[in-house]
């Protein structure tokens, strides 16, 4: 089989996942009850939601030859910070006490507006808190390590539509103006890895009517899983040759 092709299958697979995993979170915590708040939020907060993508970029890792003993997610994954003692990140390549990548995974489904801007806090935030550790030589004997971000959102009316910024003094940048969330994420995620505060980013896109059957878009080229997971894979496979 093509391999654009099969890479295309497994990630339909963790979309199918994302979407499993939300539902029966929402059942468990009586989304269905009537209580529709609760039940958002039980879905949003339940976790394992993005274990999917985890799984599927791990098993890449390992395929192409870096030892599974060397990849982490779920536990073992807290690393230095240095404006706080440590933070957990959703997977993580340490090798010989090198640390080779650490990746975030994140999702969002509804209340686009608030969780947009905690999103935006969070990437920049951990970004430079890594960088400030690694400069401060929290990481010694490691090289610059890989820095990776994932993003899956909701396609809905609330994420696609335009969104008028808010300029009470001064003008925002022109690419925000009108910008949906969707766009404002691209945005977002191409500065991250512009800027260098990230090496990779993909970010993606799926509906609760289509996703549960596996089908998800890719808004920007630049930001597509194949680019994300070539640039995470030879670092990977430049590792496991120098062995």
């Amino acid at each position: 089989m093509n391999q654009s092709l099969e890479l295309t299958k497994r990630l339909q697979s963790a979309i199918k996942a994302f979407w499993s995993t939300r539902k029966t979170q929402a059942l468990k915590q009586g989304a269905l009850s009537g209580n529709k708040d609760a039940g958002a939020r039980s879905a949003v907060t339940g976790g394992a939601q993005m274990d999917g993508f985890i799984g599927l970029v791990r098993d890449l890792l390992c395929e192409n030859g870096l030892l599974k003993a060397h990849v982490y997610c779920g536990k073992y994954v807290e690393l230095p910070g240095w404006y706080r003692p440590e933070k957990k990140w959703d997977l993580l390549i340490v090798s010989d006490g090198r640390l080779l990548a650490a990746i975030e995974f994140k999702s969002q489904v509804g209340s686009f507006g608030n969780n947009y801007n905690n999103r935006t806090e969070e990437a920049i935030g951990s970004a430079s808190d890594i960088w400030a550790a690694y400069r401060e030589g929290a990481f010694k004997p490691s090289a610059r390590p890989w820095l990776g971000y994932l993003m899956l959102l909701e396609e809905a009316p609330g994420s696609i539509s335009p969104v008028r910024a808010r300029e009470p003094h001064f003008k925002v940048f022109p690419e925000f103006n009108e910008a949906s969330y969707a766009k404002r994420y691209e945005i977002l995620l191409t500065k991250l890895v512009r800027e260098r505060l990230y090496d990779a980013a993909c970010f993606l896109m799926s509906n609760a009517a289509e996703g549960p059957r596996g089908r998800y878009t890719e808004p920007a080229p630049e930001l597509n899983f194949q680019n994300f997971i070539a640039s995470l894979l030879a670092k990977a496979i430049a590792v496991a040759k120098s062995r």
